[in-house]
């Protein structure tokens, strides 16, 4: 056993070498000049360290460079919305493959606007009905069952059913059906689409934390989705207050007759701006220039770097895995027996968002779920129970290049005071 422990020690020491090294660089830096947290601290909020992933309650993801430098650059002129928006639709056909596309203020906008157009289409009248859908088709079908952001379908005044499977799919569908939404993105999909087209019915995907792969789009797109959306603030590295909504031209168009700048119509607070347009174009086509290969690689060693640290304390292991959904980065999972140690879960979560920097992780616990929320019938916010309350899970693409080392040693220091305390 010792000479396990030494071995373990021996592998992590570069690492342990290397944050000694940052925290002199910091020290320096600091007795220089200021710090870009300083606009936060002067409000009394505490940025920190996310392992967490890109929830939209922690502010997304950060934005790329290039994207910032867009946004600044669009937000020094005038220009008319409607005319960006279809400039911003063919850009988007280009980039995706797709008939057509427009930039919304977030994924669930565009899944808004998107119901909007299957249920009202283009014409005035029924544009500025909504959300009343007296003699409009007024039924969504979701293919999957119901989940959190099914708002979005129901603020247009759609009713809602429910359809477990693909074989349920067809005999659900009626005259008065105006869209199917699904969150699937695998098999099933395309065994749906097929009764979709039989039936005339337009189809959705929700895919929001989909990118990476940047090729989610042109697959989407060759299989003949109707209609498919994704975050802006997410993988993508956009704007956190932006999204997509791509597909068929008669169904993007009609969208936006449903959102601002249109006066009267029921998307019109899901305002998004000539900055956010700019700077999804511009992600999106950054991400056509980036090898994910090499991107995977450099999150991988992130959390190998947290793994080699932590597992210096007896009683610690850790696994690296890729969700197969959506934020599909290298994350480390990090396990003890709570029960030897003393010490949960909760435990650990607390103590790092406690300390100082502060570090978010990934754990069971959404902070974010409306309290009325029914998670018997909201499948994918149980996504991360199943036999992982006893771990923490940390995500690699939100750890900025150094941070694995504060995040490894405070983590270690963690469990190692635990591990002791209980003796």
């Amino acid at each position: 056993m010792q000479r396990r422990s030494l071995l373990k020690w021996a592998v992590a020491l570069p690492a342990f070498v290397a944050l000694g090294v940052r925290g002199f660089t910091a020290r320096l830096a600091a007795a220089t000049g200021g710090s870009s947290i300083d606009v936060y601290r002067a409000l009394g909020v505490r940025p920190f360290i996310n392992a967490r992933g890109t929830w939209t309650y922690l502010s997304g993801s950060l934005q790329l460079p290039q994207v910032r430098q867009a946004a600044d650059a669009a937000g020094k002129h005038f220009v008319d919305m409607f005319e960006l928006q279809e400039a911003a639709g063919r850009k988007l056909s280009e980039l995706s493959g797709a008939e057509s596309g427009m930039v919304t203020s977030g994924a669930a906008a565009a899944i808004a606007a998107g119901t909007a157009a299957c249920v009202a289409g283009s014409d005035p009248r029924a544009v500025w009905q909504l959300p009343d859908t007296t003699g409009l088709k007024g039924e969504v079908i979701l293919l999957g069952g119901r989940v959190v952001w099914d708002s979005a379908i129901r603020l247009t005044g759609a009713r809602l059913t429910s359809v477990d499977k693909v074989d349920d799919l067809s005999p659900a569908l009626g005259p008065a059906t105006a869209m199917i939404y699904t969150t699937w993105t695998d098999e099933r999909l395309e065994r749906a689409l097929p009764v979709a087209k039989k039936h005339g019915v337009p189809l959705m995907v929700d895919d929001a934390a989909g990118i990476p792969p940047f090729d989610s789009m042109r697959r989407f797109a060759a299989l003949g989705v109707d209609l498919f959306c994704f975050s802006g603030g997410k993988g993508l590295r956009g704007p956190q207050c932006a999204g997509v909504l791509l597909g068929r031209k008669d169904l993007v168009d009609a969208a936006r007759k449903h959102c601002s700048p249109w006066e009267g119509a029921i998307c019109r607070a899901m305002k998004v701006g000539k900055e956010e347009i700019v700077a999804v174009l511009t992600a999106i086509e950054t991400w056509k220039g980036l090898d994910l290969d090499e991107l995977n690689k450099g999150w991988r060693s992130r959390v190998e770097t947290i793994a080699r640290m932590v597992e210096t304390v007896p009683g610690v292991t850790t696994e690296i895995v890729v969700p197969k959904a959506g934020n599909r980065y290298p994350t480390l999972e990090v396990l003890w027996d709570v029960e030897a140690f003393d010490f949960t879960v909760a435990d650990c979560d607390r103590e790092l968002r406690a300390g100082e920097p502060r570090i978010e992780v990934l754990t069971e616990s959404n902070p974010s779920m409306v309290p009325g929320a029914d998670e018997d019938t909201a499948p994918d916010v149980t996504a991360l129970k199943g036999g992982v309350e006893d771990r923490i899970r940390i995500v690699s693409m939100t750890i900025q290049d150094g941070e694995e080392l504060t995040l490894g040693k405070r983590l270690r220091e963690i469990l190692a005071s635990a591990r002791k305390r209980k003796g």
